[in-house]
């Protein structure tokens, strides 16, 4: 390859939609009354997040009724967070499929679509429910140990967050993830929590403060946990010529590259582009 051959080639980057290079998404357990106040946070600085519900506790007082739940979540993901909220780790096998299966049959029957995400009750999995569960239709399960970094799942039968929203550092990493302005990277910010626990310990102003600092940006891709699954998958299934020329999109959904000018390309499903 010649000196200038070298030079003609331009380097190709993944991106999330709309070229962007940063996701932030965030993700809430249980279905408790303290939701309300935490969706009108993140509706009003365009933040969209997962909700993990369990089905068979909607009937509890300190809980959402079914019937509020398409109308509340609107915009946002809901997943499952099994049935009753077993440390299903200690269970038997055939019991942890019973609490997803009916997890995700009652959920599906509210919203009306797919419910395919899932957050680990009392943060319990092993390797047998990791399959067990991908088995049973389930894209991806969210494990509470936090990892502080800004990085894709690696295994998302397995997903570690970037942090609790009570982690001492979540302003700091807020400001940092907010300025984060070298494009060459992919990086995401993931925050999981309860909402009750705003009410618990007093400090709705944190998840304002967080919210105020990462929210209404126009480099951030706001998006749910399945949105951020599937579109990985995407990138995943694009085709490259052996030059990285030319791509194949054979998703029904559009992929983005970056050139290394800065150019955004939007790659849609069943498209064939040179670059």
């Amino acid at each position: 390859m010649t000196d200038t051959e070298k030079e003609d080639r331009m380097k190709i980057y993944q991106a999330f939609p709309g070229g962007r290079a940063k996701a932030l998404t965030m993700s809430y357990d249980d279905g408790k009354l303290a939701d309300e106040r935490l969706l009108e946070i993140f509706n009003r600085y365009g933040i969209r997040g997962t909700f993990n519900l369990n089905y068979g506790l909607m009937d509890m007082e300190i809980r959402l009724k079914p019937e509020q739940i398409p109308r509340l979540y609107q915009g946002h993901e809901i997943a499952t967070h099994t049935m009753t909220h077993p440390t299903i780790a200690r269970c038997p096998l055939v019991q942890a499929a019973r609490e997803i299966l009916e997890d995700r049959e009652g959920l599906e029957r509210l919203t009306g679509g797919l419910v395919r995400g899932h957050a680990y009750p009392n943060g319990s999995y092993n390797e047998e429910i990791k399959d067990l569960f991908r088995k049973l239709g389930i894209a991806y399960g969210r494990v509470v140990e936090e990892t502080e970094a800004f990085e894709l799942p690696t295994d998302p039968m397995e997903w570690h967050p970037t942090c609790h929203h009570n982690n001492p550092r979540l302003l700091e990493m807020a400001e940092w993830f907010a300025n984060f302005s070298k494009k060459q990277y992919l990086k995401l910010m993931y925050v999981w929590g309860h909402s009750y626990e705003f009410d618990r310990d007093g400090n709705w102003d944190r998840i304002e403060e967080f919210c105020r600092i990462v929210g209404g940006r126009e480099d951030i891709w706001y998006a749910t946990n399945i949105e951020i699954i599937d579109y990985l998958q995407v990138l995943q299934n694009l085709k490259f010529s052996a030059d990285a020329s030319a791509v194949y999109n054979p998703s029904a959904h559009s992929a983005w590259l970056v050139a290394e000018d800065h150019r955004a390309v939007e790659v849609h499903g069943g498209e064939y582009v040179r670059l």
